[in-house]
């Protein structure tokens, strides 16, 4: 299938629009049961509809957010008054994403490090947020920094599943953002950061390349270079 980049492209510059961001609202299960949990709410589909459905409904939100990144459940959500959830961000300009990655996994034999899952029937799920009126993805690679890691090993698995994933999100017309993140626990220096995080987006890029994602069409999510949350010596 080729790709129209002139509407990934579009979509692109929407996203990045000057003065407004992008909301991350993908909270999973166990993650917003403990948010709802720490202020007394019992963690129940209606209960996450509703809360959700404040944030989407808050009036003048699309002059501040450019796009919105939903969990499953929520995509396929309606209000209170019937409306999918998906029309109010619409009504106000907004634009409905996605997150289809389904989380990482220890990495076999490379103790300590992980990988994403989520590529096994990758292709029909976006075809089906497609047509429940999404128009951008994440997915997301987790690298921890410590003795001996990341490898090149755990580098170029996540790389290339991110790889993948952007050019199968392009394929089915929807923007991919890429979120290659290295962690900021442990103890390394602000340099060790700095040099993993560049072999990091190497090692992505070039799996981009290979697979043909066009840049234009995709964002990069980078992650912070800084000193280890246990590092003494604070940048």
């Amino acid at each position: 299938m080729k790709v129209d980049i002139s509407k990934l492209e579009a979509t692109t510059r929407a996203l990045v629009a000057k003065g407004k961001g992008i909301l991350a609202a993908d909270e999973s299960l166990p993650t917003i049961e403990k948010r709802l949990k720490s202020i007394g709410v019992e963690s129940t589909e209606a209960h996450r509809r509703a809360y959700r459905e404040l944030l989407f409904s808050t009036p003048g939100l699309g002059g501040f957010i450019s796009g919105v990144i939903l969990f499953d459940e929520t995509l396929r959500q309606n209000g209170a008054s019937g409306e999918p959830l998906v029309g109010l961000l619409t009504g106000q300009e907004i634009l409905p994403g996605i997150k289809v990655d389904k989380g990482t996994a220890d990495l076999p034999g490379f103790p300590g490090e992980k990988f994403t899952q989520g590529l096994d029937g990758l292709r029909d799920r976006l075809a089906e947020y497609v047509k429940l009126g999404a128009r951008f993805t994440k997915w997301r690679a987790v690298i921890h920094i410590g003795s001996g890691i990341p490898s090149p090993s755990c580098l170029q698995t996540n790389a290339d599943a991110l790889a993948l994933f952007a050019a199968l999100s392009q394929e089915a017309g929807l923007v991919p953002i890429v979120e290659p993140e290295v962690m900021m626990k442990g103890d390394h220096s602000l340099e060790r950061c700095s040099e993993v995080t560049e072999a990091t987006l190497a090692a992505v890029f070039n799996r981009l390349r290979a697979n043909r994602v066009p840049f234009d069409g995709m964002l990069l999510k980078p992650s912070m270079v800084l000193p280890g949350e246990d590092c003494p010596k604070q940048a």
